[in-house]
């Protein structure tokens, strides 16, 4: 099963749909806090470079690299951020949820849980695929404590691995979920959420 370069994911709080061109300039406007983008591989509270991380995140998908998201928060239809499925190997059937963030203002509401919920469960439900994987900067300890709250398993520490801004060198923090893991994470740690739908 190829995933769909128009796939949509949604639960009842959260509509996970293609990112277009025209979302820059809604994102502009949750964007301009400097501090989201400490840990982040673009500083996307500048213009030129959110406009070069949008149009590398649409290249990517043109190129089958990468599928990625626009959050809409349901009850209100506001952007709250961006996400991706990545590093696709149909072959090993992994895939990676990364390229994510979110609004200061849509940060512990939720969102994001959901969000995570609805990627899970394609990769796992719909796909049928092996494992997920997610990685996040070493030092981020918010971004760490999150993933050990959805039932990913700390892994082991790349180091060097990533150019950040400022001449600095991450090392990422893997985490990962497993195909055979995903229906008591789904049961436990998810049974809140009881809708999930998606469309290509």
């Amino acid at each position: 099963m190829i995933i769909s370069p128009n796939l949509q994911l949604e639960t009842d709080k959260v509509l996970l749909r293609p990112l277009q061109q025209e979302d820059i300039s809604l994102f502009a406007r949750i964007a301009n806090e400097a501090s989201l983008w400490r840990y982040f591989t673009f500083l996307l509270n500048n213009p030129v470079e959110l406009q070069r991380w949008v149009e590398t995140a649409l290249k990517e998908r043109e190129e089958g690299k990468r599928i990625p998201f626009t959050i809409i928060e349901k009850a209100t239809s506001e952007v709250c951020g961006s996400t991706s499925f990545g590093s696709i190997s149909y072959y090993d059937k992994r895939i990676e949820i990364g390229w994510s963030w979110l609004g200061k203002h849509f940060q512990g509401t939720g969102i994001n849980f959901h969000a995570k919920f609805s990627m899970l469960s394609y990769a796992f439900d719909v796909l049928d695929w092996e494992r997920v994987e997610i990685k996040t900067d070493n030092l981020n300890e918010r971004a760490k404590q999150g993933l050990r709250k959805i039932g990913a398993t700390e892994e082991g520490v790349l180091r060097s691995h990533m150019q950040m801004p400022m001449d600095r060198r991450r090392d990422s923090v893997f985490f990962s979920i497993l195909k055979e893991e995903w229906p008591t994470i789904k049961d436990s740690i998810f049974k809140e959420i009881n809708s999930f739908q998606y469309s290509a």
